[in-house]
């Protein structure tokens, strides 16, 4: 029935981005010096996703679509429910940590090698007949790459006294007492009980600046609160008014919202231009944009703590690229489409992903959540606008001149391909101009190549 659909579509998209969410707010603020790697981590394990169901379906669950709504019906809420206790706030390490660093780079080396082999998994499945046992086989690797990051903290735990120090917060003059013991990598430095005298000096001369400006008013004057500041914790009513804001979201909405046309459409567009067999396409995709949300995060963040550079910037050359992906889809040079995909799927990451650390890093951590679930709404408006209605008009008035449902050719799609090129060149554009606003922002967050908290007398 179609409300019984509606209905489970409602809850399903609700209860996925509930969690995604509280997963995605609850590591930023665990790991806020390395803000742009987490987000490509989690974002690239959530872009293959779709591949590791796919494979699952196609080895355990013999194609079978009860049984794989089923399995997402009682395996998931398992799964989730095991899992929930270890998604948690923890005191994040104060200083640069060397093991940190460490496991990130397995966590990412892990997440490609997954991706890699899915792909080839699909490719040979395509290709290949396979009996069950090694079906089984295949599949038991795959969960293998997928729980290999849990090796992190049963080393941490096992290892727990040979674990490295934590390198002291910056600018502290408090050391540790000879003979006193260093904390473990799995026990945070900040720890109320150990700390509190260091973390006392650290915000007085932090913000001894403020106290100075206060007195200075004169004896009895009060001082007013003043609002936050670009890289400061913003309220969302504050974020919402400022044009930093707008300018991100219209960038992510132009980006994001132009990709995801493409990939909804996928299987329209591979059968339009006479792919009988879309699933290297769609795993093409899927893997490129993996790709794109994983290296996102690692390249921005290099630059933006070595070169301080905005990673706006990088949102404005991923925009260009999607510019000549569409105009190759347009043109429909033999030889091109893979092409294009790829180069789709690779920018539709950088776009997806870029907006979480940059949103961050303008208005804060503390109210996070609300402002990266606003940001969001680029996608479904992005899919509404240019999807639902341009795409899907295009796409009907070419099928009506052809007398058909199906609509076959290059023209199927080349007007709103067309479109969605100057969509995106006007999103570079956008990009750079915001990029420019805030590259001081940038400047004086990274200024030391690390990330570090902004102090009144910044500004």
């Amino acid at each position: 029935m179609p409300w019984q659909l509606w209905i489970a579509l409602v809850v399903a998209s609700n209860s996925n981005a509930w969690f995604s969410t509280a997963v995605l707010v609850t590591n930023m603020r665990n790991f806020p010096l390395s803000r742009g790697t987490v987000a490509g981590i989690l974002k690239g394990y959530s872009g293959i996703s779709a591949a590791v169901y796919t494979v699952l379906y196609s080895l355990l669950l013999e194609q079978s679509a009860s049984k794989l709504l089923l399995f997402l019906t009682l395996g998931i809420p398992v799964i989730c429910l095991a899992m929930m206790y270890f998604v948690r706030p923890c005191t994040p390490p104060s200083g640069e940590d060397s093991s940190v660093h460490v496991h990130f780079v397995f966590t990412q080396a892990a997440s490609v090698l997954l991706a890699i082999y899915l792909l080839t998994v699909t490719i040979i499945y395509d290709k290949v007949s396979l009996s069950d046992a090694v079906s089984y086989v295949l599949l038991a690797i795959v969960l293998l790459f997928l729980l290999s990051p849990l090796g992190i903290p049963i080393k941490m735990t096992l290892f727990r006294a040979n674990a490295e120090t934590i390198t002291p917060l910056a600018g502290s003059t408090e050391h540790l007492a000879e003979g006193e013991s260093a904390p473990s990598q799995s026990v945070p430095l900040l720890s109320r009980s150990s700390s509190t005298s260091n973390l006392g000096s650290f915000f007085e001369s932090e913000y001894a600046s403020d106290v100075e400006t206060l007195l200075a008013e004169g004896e009895g004057a009060v001082k007013k609160k003043r609002r936050p500041r670009r890289g400061e914790d913003f309220k969302f009513r504050e974020a919402f008014i400022k044009a930093d804001f707008w300018l991100l979201w219209i960038v992510y909405f132009l980006g994001v919202g132009s990709g995801v046309t493409v990939l909804n459409n996928l299987a329209q567009i591979g059968l339009a231009f006479g792919v009988e067999n879309i699933t290297i396409l769609l795993s093409l995709f899927s893997f490129c944009n993996f790709v794109g949300r994983l290296g996102s995060g690692a390249l921005s963040e290099h630059f933006v703590r070595t070169r301080t550079i905005p990673r706006t910037l990088w949102m404005a050359c991923t925009l260009i690229v999607m510019v000549i992906a569409f105009v190759l889809y347009a043109l429909a040079f033999s030889g091109t489409l893979y092409v294009s995909t790829a180069l789709l799927g690779i920018c539709y990451g950088f776009q997806y992903n870029l907006m979480v650390p940059t949103a961050s890093e303008l208005f804060g951590l503390e109210h996070f959540g609300i402002i990266y679930s606003f940001m969001l709404l680029g996608n479904p408006v992005g899919a509404l606008l240019f999807s639902g209605l341009l795409a899907g008009y295009v796409y009907d008035a070419e099928a009506a001149k052809q007398g058909s449902s199906t609509c076959l050719g290059p023209e199927c799609f080349r007007l709103t391909f067309f479109v969605l090129a100057g969509i995106c060149g006007l999103g570079s554009f956008l990009s750079l101009i915001l990029t420019i606003r805030i590259r001081p922002v940038y400047q004086m967050l990274y200024a030391s190549g690390s990330f570090r908290l902004p102090r009144a007398s910044d500004h």
